[in-house]
């Protein structure tokens, strides 16, 4: 099982970045996909959750900025960040899971694989 994250980089603040997650070695469609983000001294929290129906949650301070997508044919799933600001400062992980559902999903736990992570910095 694998998962590549790719799309991060510097941007300044108010700019757009999407990032991509591909995965293989499992059946993609049958996965729960979910978006963290760690920035240096803080916890690993939630960004953004994708289950199998396509169903979606957001992380509070992300609402409204951020949207997920999956596309089960590229066994891939998208976090497109708009209006970006400083504090979304972190390397973003992309997380596969099969047993969560409702807001649980929002849990590390309830993810067994993950992927590398990618660098997002935005200057203010």
């Amino acid at each position: 099982v694998q998962l590549v994250e790719s799309g991060g980089g510097v941007v300044h603040s108010g700019a757009s970045l999407r990032l991509s997650c591909t995965v293989s070695g499992y059946t993609f469609s049958e996965y729960i996909m979910g978006w963290f983000r760690q920035a240096p001294g803080k916890e690993r929290e939630v960004v953004a959750a994708i289950r199998r129906r396509a169903d979606t949650l957001y992380g509070d301070s992300v609402k409204g900025r951020f949207t997920t997508s999956r596309d089960n044919a590229k066994n891939t799933v998208y976090l497109q960040m708009n209006s970006l600001n400083a504090e979304d400062t972190a390397v973003y992980y992309c997380a596969a899971g099969l047993g969560c559902s409702g807001y649980g999903c929002a849990g590390l736990s309830a993810y067994d694989h993950w992927g590398q992570g990618t660098q997002v910095i935005v200057s203010s």
